[in-house]
């Protein structure tokens, strides 16, 4: 079954013009992402519907109470559509300990215990964010911790969430051994004498998982009403948040009932949970504010915990080529059988190998499915084979990713992978030019929700260290235009939504987004520090800096 979409009737549309608006902008530069209609002056929208793009008269009719924004030349463009988010866990660890900017060992280990000063004794101390790179490399372990957390078990991951560090209190919680094995898929790094450091990678972080407490409900809906808080400050209308779990739906649900859902929410569900769903008669589940259809999977890991899987060693590793925390034959089966029910499929995969049999799996689909309206989604897409690359085209495949992660993993990425797979490393320019469909997001909570760096990220590729000042592989940056249209169509795209979001033109949902300073004009390195002063969901005013 194909997912039908909402549609505006054309009758509807054909009146809009004549409708009293409730928003009227002015005076504006807006990028509306229209291929027939690309700048405009003006705009107007009657309740949560644009109306009119340009040349909108003076005589207009307006509502009483309509708000009239003179944006004062100010660039507009539809809101922000970020494809890939953890709300859920990034409002948690908005309030969690702060390790991502912590440059050395001493600094990791103050941070901590300054955290661990404040809080009950016996109550865990969860997310952090830490990076290692930040000071060499070295891994920590629970040694350089467990002095300064003696009363509160500590289980805080690395900043891409493929590796956490426990503390020797929490290891004692989860049972964990000298003897404990790792799953499959997953590494428990031990020391010389074959003890374990604390550090457990992918599928081996749910032997300590499943011994720290899981948040209360009512934790987790102000983590979630909050995450949507925060992106409205950086114009996103619209988020992806890839689900933890099945249960994910219904928190977005309780924090619309409660008034406190900021954004649209399209809510993707684990794969392998597919199953108590398949009941439904499926036609798209929800309405144009919380929708959800897709099915995500992991095949691999991160490139920062050397567990993303290549087809050649890493370069500063040469006994070690990543892995798979996935059978690509059960990603098939379970793809396969989602993909003949309706619903759609994307799956997380950086290393190069991963990329290829990820392909092959989606194009043995097609091959073999009898369904024609397939959405296959790689979340990530970070290190490709350039002969793959026209292989994504061909099957349709969207590149869902995350252009701030070359800025960061740039920094020391090719000491990991060398200078040749650097080439086709966030590929977004051969992407492009290849007819991939890109959908950008953040990842947030792995990296910022900026969208603003996202685009400097994809238009400049300056890596965060300022040692890449023409770029790090200068060759695969992309224009302003290009960037705004992955954060905003291929969103929509993504999300099978674009009837209805991701340009600015009569029909479409009056999601906008007014920044501080053109960023098509501006010098490309400046656009990091451009501000969003307002953003607009549904025709009403969501957020408005001051």
């Amino acid at each position: 079954m194909a997912w039908k979409q909402p549609l505006l009737a054309a009758a509807v549309a054909a009146t809009l013009h004549a409708q009293t608006a409730t928003l009227v902008i002015r005076n504006a530069r807006i990028w509306t992402g229209d291929p027939k209609n690309p700048w405009a002056d003006s705009l107007t929208a009657t309740e949560d519907m644009i109306t009119r793009v340009g040349n909108v008269p003076a005589d207009a009719p307006v509502a009483p109470g309509a708000r009239i924004v003179d944006a004062k030349g100010r660039l507009v463009t539809p809101g922000f559509i970020d494809s890939h988010t953890h709300l859920i866990e990034a409002g948690l660890r908005m309030k969690s300990v702060k390790l991502r900017d912590a440059k050395t060992k001493k600094d990791f280990v103050d941070r901590i215990a300054r955290f661990a000063a404040g809080r009950p004794e016996g109550a865990w101390i969860a997310g952090g964010d830490w990076d290692h790179e930040n000071w060499g490399g070295e891994l920590p372990t629970r040694q350089w911790i467990d002095a300064v957390t003696p009363k509160n078990p500590v289980w805080i991951q690395r900043l891409d969430g493929h590796m956490g560090l426990a503390n020797s209190l929490a290891l004692r919680a989860a049972k964990v051994v000298r003897e404990t094995p790792a799953a499959p898929g997953g590494t428990i790094v031990r020391d010389a004498k074959g003890e374990p450091t604390g550090v457990f990678k992918d599928n081996a972080m749910a032997i300590v998982e499943k011994a720290k407490p899981g948040a209360a409900a009512g934790e987790v809906r102000e983590a979630a009403a909050n995450a949507t808080k925060e992106l409205l400050r950086n114009g996103v209308t619209s988020a992806h948040h890839m689900g933890s779990n099945n249960s994910d739906l219904s928190v977005f649900e309780a924090v619309r009932a409660d008034g406190q859902l900021g954004v649209r929410v399209f809510v993707a569900a684990p794969l392998e949970q597919w199953k108590p769903v398949d009941k439904l008669t499926f036609d798209g589940y929800g309405d144009r504010w919380i929708r959800w259809g897709t099915f995500k999977a992991f095949l691999d890991g991160s490139l920062g915990s050397h567990t993303a899987a290549f087809d050649e060693p890493y370069t500063d590793s040469p006994k070690d080529s990543g892995f798979f925390v996935s059978s690509p034959n059960t990603i098939f089966d379970q793809a396969f059988t989602v993909d003949a029910r309706g619903m759609f499929v994307a799956v997380h995969a950086i290393g190069d190998r991963a990329n290829r049999v990820l392909l092959s799996v989606f194009e043995k689909i097609l091959q073999t499915s009898n369904q024609k309206a397939h959405r296959f989604r790689i979340e990530h897409a970070q290190h490709l084979h350039a002969a793959d690359i026209p292989r994504m085209a061909k099957a349709n495949v969207i590149a869902s990713m995350q252009p701030y992660h070359l800025i960061d993993d740039g920094r020391w990425a090719e000491k990991a992978i060398g200078a040749e797979r650097a080439k086709t490393s966030w590929a977004f320019r051969s992407m492009i030019d290849a007819g991939v469909t890109l959908a950008f997001g953040s990842d947030w909570f792995v990296a910022p929700p900026s969208v603003m760096e996202g685009i400097y990220a994809a238009v400049t590729r300056r890596t965060l260290d300022g040692k890449h000042p023409g770029g790090w592989v200068p060759e695969q940056k992309i224009t302003v235009e290009e960037a705004l249209r992955a954060y905003t169509a291929g969103g929509a795209y993504a999300a099978v939504e674009e009837a209805y979001k991701g340009v600015l033109a009569p029909g479409k949902l009056a999601d906008l987004a007014m920044l501080s300073e053109d960023i098509f004009k501006i010098d490309p390195a400046r656009i990091k520090d451009v501000q969003v002063d307002m953003t607009i969901v549904g025709g009403a005013v969501a957020f408005e800096r001051r």
